[in-house]
């Protein structure tokens, strides 16, 4: 785990920062850590820079970024990965993480596409992953993520879980367990959210997530960071203790912020369930 960091964690938005700021001892009294995507911070001056300063000075902080596209074709974004270096030493930033991902090609997609599930795959991600671990001189973590179609060669034969695993493995980096992925993707391809996760490489989760998704269908969930967190995935999230151990957690919210009061409830939930496996 990231030296220093432990307990509930909530993601930063600008969304509800005003609100944040208005309830700081409640706040403070519920949330351990933080975690904000370094692009939408990085050269953000002026006020909100100031106000983001100040979380930072107050909480630890973990980056989990969004335009890396490891799995992308086009080659690394050296000057991004600047001015992430730049920004997690600045900060003092605990840890960094990416989606398991592609994002990009000539231009960004502005979405999470998945990898496929090979070999090949494998070798140049993990290929990636190391380069850019060179470039931040820091461990970084990848996170398991949720997709909705795989586009897959023909006559290919890994599966997502052994890919997660040989990715990890061959780049020599850490996890970043999203469990509410799990349990999305447990729905739309029909596979036991259990076995999957306890087939991940656990012993390298540098910290969990959890969040609430959308229910499209019975068959189709989309992971929104938009709703509560549901109770199947407050019990797989507990399962993951049981497993790997109390894991740092962090809750994500991106929209349809709710009272301060609810979203604190959920980060006491997380509280909660690791009180009950410490």
């Amino acid at each position: 785990m990231p030296a220093n960091l432990a307990g509930a964690g909530l993601g930063l938005r600008r969304g509800y920062m005003k609100t944040l700021d208005e309830n700081a001892e409640l706040v403070a009294s519920h949330v351990d850590f933080m975690e904000v995507a370094p692009e939408n911070w990085i050269e953000v001056g002026g006020r909100f820079g100031h106000r983001f300063r100040g979380y930072t000075e107050r909480f630890p902080f973990v980056c989990h970024g969004l335009s890396l596209s490891l799995g992308g074709p086009s080659p690394l974004d050296m000057d991004l990965l600047s001015a992430i270096k730049a920004f997690l030493d600045d900060h003092e930033v605990r840890f960094y993480t990416e989606h398991l991902s592609a994002c990009s090609d000539t231009g960004h997609l502005y979405d999470l596409m998945p990898i496929p599930f090979t070999d090949d795959a494998v070798r140049y991600v993990a290929k990636r992953i190391r380069r850019v671990q060179d470039v931040l001189e820091r461990q970084m973590g990848v996170e398991n993520v949720s997709y909705y179609a795989a586009p897959q060669p023909a006559g290919h034969t890994m599966s997502e879980l052994e890919f997660i695993n040989a990715v990890i493995d061959e780049a020599d980096c850490l996890l970043l367990l999203d469990v509410n992925n799990i349990y999305v993707n447990s729905i739309n391809f029909g596979y036991d959210p259990s076995a999957f996760l306890a087939g991940l490489p656990g012993d390298r989760a540098a910290y969990f997530h959890v969040a609430g998704h959308y229910r499209e269908a019975e068959d189709l969930r989309i992971d929104t960071h938009a709703a509560t967190v549901i109770d199947p995935v407050w019990a797989l999230l507990r399962e993951a203790y049981e497993l790997y151990g109390n894991r740092p957690t962090l809750l994500e919210r991106d929209f349809n912020f709710p009272p301060i009061g609810k979203l604190m409830g959920e980060v006491g939930t997380i509280r909660d369930l690791q009180a009950c496996v410490a």
